[in-house]
């Protein structure tokens, strides 16, 4: 008989921080991360996260959400086909998004209960995540530093990132011609050879704006311009953006569903797909989409921003397929990320080593961020 899912553990942690992190929709004063352990009837267990980094208010929501609305489609039912599991949720939770108005949270909830139980297959079945995932190649994984924070700071952090061993980075714009621009201008003129720079606008231009502001960015080689329109804007905005852009448009972490993936690859408009697998899909819609991106000559790239395990499930899912993706790692403090990953991935001449071990290749100690948690649901058969 096989196995079934037999208890969910979800647990909210949040922790203030010093430095804001800042963006053209608004500023992050704490950071915020709801990580899930799934364990099957056999005792076997795996962790995933749900993407719920901004507002910050809405993580006890999604940890709720996934405890009393999602899991019920989960518990008891056999965790041999993850892919088909999280299809059959995905199709359970259709009414209620519309009847609900709260699609994302249900799509979040659901990728985070989907990363768990493929964290949990891979272990069971004593291989890392990467490799069950169809990944073949045991080689380190390009990465760059993202969320760097506008203004003469981020010279700084540029600095520090490049200490640390990164080779890529990538700076918040949206805030204003003349900071966006002297921010980069101090940013690019200390760029070394082979370093590579791109912005990311956050959905924060309109039409006008960004194709004033897009040729504006030819002076700094952009490896990508990211999200310079909102990801509900019709094609022919988007079309005349990647006419004036000096280089290619990235774009998808703010997308839901397979179809609307598949459109905007298919446009051609995008050399650059973002999914974001806590967030939609987890690995089972996300994985798809990065085939679907490298077969079609797009470039993929996980987007995240948030805890440790969020970027773990990322880093495996980018190993899995490969491509000339580089792995996002946030650049700002982050006990949830830091205090739980410790070393695991020290960056290296632009890259990171898969971690060794099965499944996700840690085992978090939540323990240790106990005085940081304001929330822990319990949900078993």
């Amino acid at each position: 008989m096989s196995a079934t899912l037999a208890r969910l553990d979800v647990h909210v942690f949040r922790t203030p921080i010093k430095e804001p992190v800042r963006t053209s929709f608004g500023t992050m004063t704490e950071r915020v991360a709801v990580f899930v352990r799934a364990e099957d009837s056999d005792g076997a267990r795996g962790w995933g996260e749900v993407w719920c980094n901004f507002p910050s208010a809405s993580a006890e929501h999604r940890a709720l959400i996934l405890a009393d609305i999602v899991a019920p489609h989960a518990l008891g039912r056999s965790l041999d086909d993850p892919v088909a599991l999280w299809g059959e949720i995905d199709r359970a939770l259709h009414v209620l998004r519309l009847q609900s108005g709260d699609a994302g949270a249900l799509s979040a909830a659901a990728a985070g209960l989907d990363l768990a139980i493929h964290d949990l297959r891979a272990r069971k079945r004593g291989l890392p995540l990467w490799r069950a995932l169809g990944g073949s190649e045991d080689r380190p994984v390009p990465v760059y530093g993202s969320g760097i924070n506008p203004g003469p700071g981020a010279f700084d952090t540029v600095e520090r990132l490049r200490a640390q061993g990164y080779r890529a980075f990538k700076i918040k714009v949206g805030f204003g011609a003349a900071t966006d621009l002297g921010t980069l201008r101090s940013v690019a003129r200390a760029l070394g050879e082979g370093e590579r720079l791109m912005v990311d606008v956050n959905q924060g231009w309109d039409l006008r704006t960004a194709c004033t502001m897009a040729p504006k960015l030819a002076e700094f080689g952009l490896h990508w311009i990211e999200e310079p329109l909102a990801a509900d804007r019709p094609w022919p905005e988007w079309m005349q953006v990647t006419a004036v852009a000096p280089t290619q448009i990235a774009a998808g972490e703010n997308l839901r569903g397979a179809g609307a993936f598949q459109e905007t690859i298919d446009s051609g408009l995008f050399g650059v797909v973002q999914p974001d697998a806590a967030k939609w899909g987890g690995h089972s819609g996300c994985l798809p989409v990065a085939r679907a991106a490298l077969a079609a000559g797009r470039t993929y790239c996980p987007h995240f921003l948030g805890g440790a395990l969020g970027l773990l499930h990322s880093l495996h899912l980018l190993a899995a397929v490969r491509g000339p993706g580089l792995l996002e790692v946030d650049a700002n403090a982050n006990p949830l990320r830091k205090g739980l990953l410790g070393d695991l991935l020290t960056v290296r001449d632009g890259c990171v080593s898969l971690p060794g071990g099965q499944g996700l290749g840690l085992e978090p100690d939540t323990k240790s961020l106990a005085s940081l948690q304001t929330l822990h649901l319990e949900r078993r058969v």
